[in-house]
């Protein structure tokens, strides 16, 4: 079953560094394969045969902890579930007018309830929220950089480690998945 793989917080600012090369020679030897990458920022896509995505992270957690010495959260989705968050957003007009401001929000949990209204409450830069099929949709308007969305505010409201990724990517490991 192809996956994709999402590293959060490598390759910052210089800190918590994971070259690509190794870390792909990494998952291969976890018994992994059609292991490829996009970008330094850990965008993984791969196949595991008998591991449910919950159980492929964990082992790539384990694995990249043992390897580099720093933990990284690894929040792994099917190719299937990639897809439909590739189909389109719930803000089509960014997704094509702005799409390095438009980024899905992954949780390494299942979301516990609707946290839309709360994450509104720290939208003072006109951002848009939309929670569907458990991915929480930003569309940062005019900044991500000046928006009170940060990751803590994700992860607190989400429950669990939340990583972002634009629409860009998204279409981009939508398109190594068809590959």
């Amino acid at each position: 079953m192809k996956m994709v793989a999402l590293l959060r917080g490598i390759n910052v600012g210089g800190n918590r560094k994971v070259p690509m090369p190794k870390l792909i020679a990494l998952i291969e030897n976890s018994g992994f394969t059609a292991v490829k990458s996009y970008i330094n920022s850990g965008n993984i896509v791969f196949e595991a045969s008998t591991l449910s995505p919950e159980q492929a992270g964990a082992k790539l957690e384990r694995a990249i902890a043992k390897e580099f010495g720093f933990p990284v959260d690894v929040i792994v989705r099917t190719a299937a579930k990639w897809k439909k968050y590739a189909s389109g957003s719930p803000f089509p007009s960014a997704a094509s007018i702005r799409p390095k401001m438009l980024h899905i929000g992954l949780a390494k949990d299942p979301i516990k309830g609707d946290i839309t209204d709360g994450l509104m409450e720290k939208a003072l830069h006109g951002e848009k929220i939309a929670i569907v099929d458990g991915a929480i949709w930003v569309d940062f308007a005019k900044s991500v950089g000046k928006s009170k969305l940060t990751p803590a505010v994700l992860d607190k409201a989400a429950g669990s480690t939340v990583t972002l990724r634009n629409w860009n990517t998204v279409v981009k490991i939508n398109e190594m998945l068809n590959e």
